[in-house]
């Protein structure tokens, strides 16, 4: 079974950064698209970026310009380097890889104002 453990995430202000973390196990990651996920109170889970198994990414128009993902096929690890938080940020961050579905447990992200 794949597992996926997503950490990094915390309390911080709004302008501040944080990167987060996946580490995927269980899964041919070389291969495997992988997708950074949110999810705020009362919203559905959103898709923020993905990162094909080249290193090509793209971003919604939210994070566009401020988050950037990343890969380690090395490693199977993949990271969200989150610049320029806003409080709207706010939400549990969700690594999913684009072929199997599986999620971790997420990890919370909170921006105060």
């Amino acid at each position: 079974q794949v597992q996926l453990v997503e950490s990094g995430g915390g309390l911080v202000q709004s302008g501040g950064s944080l990167r987060l973390s996946c580490q995927a196990s269980r899964i041919y990651f070389p291969s495997e698209p992988m997708q950074w996920y949110r999810q705020a109170p009362g919203k559905e889970r959103e898709l923020i970026a993905s990162i094909t198994g080249n290193g090509a990414a793209t971003y919604s128009d939210a994070v566009k310009g401020r988050f950037t993902i990343s890969r380690d096929n090395a490693k199977n690890v993949v990271w969200l380097q989150m610049n320029g938080l806003k409080p709207e940020d706010t939400a549990i961050y969700y690594c999913h890889p684009q072929y199997n579905d599986y999620w971790g447990q997420g990890t919370q992200v909170t921006v105060s104002s």
